[in-house]
């Protein structure tokens, strides 16, 4: 499949790219840290959480708190990462060479996602093997850990994907990194306005919202519509990112 050729390209691009390494060191150094002041925060309440009925445990107050921290994160350099997907090759006069390729829209949209997906998955594991890392010494909940790493990778695969769409529309990489990151902030913050007295619209806000489908999962709560809400986002975002480049192709 040339989708996958296009993936293995994209993702050697990355690993040979400073600022692919510096976003990974950045990330896991802020989460490292985050993840010992929440263990450290543990440990002096640990004492009193042991004399109470149905007291939360490390899993809630360590591993949880720090999936939490990891997603605002990622919000912020994911786009980073998307930003020169398209627009790099706009900028060097180098999309005329991919479309005349013999390779689909949906082939390069597709390669190009899955490349940039194998590393914010490399990424995210090596975010679980913190919380991970707890089971040395304390028995954590594996069923909650899981529903928080799964609503983590939809997650950063959502932001994936709306990152490619934007890079789709520039030339220029820095453009398209601020446009992702307002449309993902949008996103985030969609039904923070007191939608409850505004009816059925303030529904349809509230189900746009990623933070409110992301939060059931943070809890351990497995609810297949949060997992759909985040495919068909994906899938929204790729579809448009095959619109716009079907779009340009013409025009060459």
């Amino acid at each position: 499949m040339m989708a996958l050729v296009v993936a293995g390209r994209e993702l050697r691009s990355l690993f040979l790219s400073p600022l692919a390494w510096s976003i990974l060191a950045v990330v896991q150094l802020l989460l490292a840290y985050m993840f010992l002041s929440q263990m450290d925060v543990f440990m002096q309440l640990q004492g009193r959480l042991a004399g109470l009925e149905g007291a939360p445990g490390v899993t809630q107050m360590v591993a949880m708190p720090v999936l939490a921290n990891a997603a605002i994160v990622l919000l912020l350099v994911v786009p980073l990462l998307t930003m020169r997907l398209i627009s790099e090759e706009r900028r060097g006069q180098t999309i005329a060479l991919l479309f005349s390729a013999p390779l689909s829209m949906s082939e390069i949209v597709l390669g190009k996602f899955l490349g940039v997906m194998a590393f914010l998955a490399l990424m995210v594991a090596m975010i679980a093997l913190m919380p991970l890392s707890l089971r040395l010494g304390a028995e954590i909940d594996f069923g909650m850990l899981a529903a928080g790493l799964l609503g983590l990778f939809l997650l950063v695969a959502s932001f994936a994907a709306l990152g490619l769409y934007m890079s789709t529309l520039t030339a220029q990489p820095a453009v398209a990194a601020v446009a992702s990151f307002g449309a993902l902030l949008l996103f985030w913050v969609i039904d923070w306005s007191g939608n409850a007295n505004l009816g059925e619209a303030g529904g349809v806000l509230g189900y746009l919202s990623m933070l409110r489908h992301f939060e059931p999962l943070l809890k351990g709560v497995f609810d297949s519509s949060d997992v759909i809400y985040y495919l068909l986002f994906v899938v929204l975002f790729l579809g448009l990112s095959i619109r716009r480049l079907n779009a340009d192709r013409l025009q060459h």
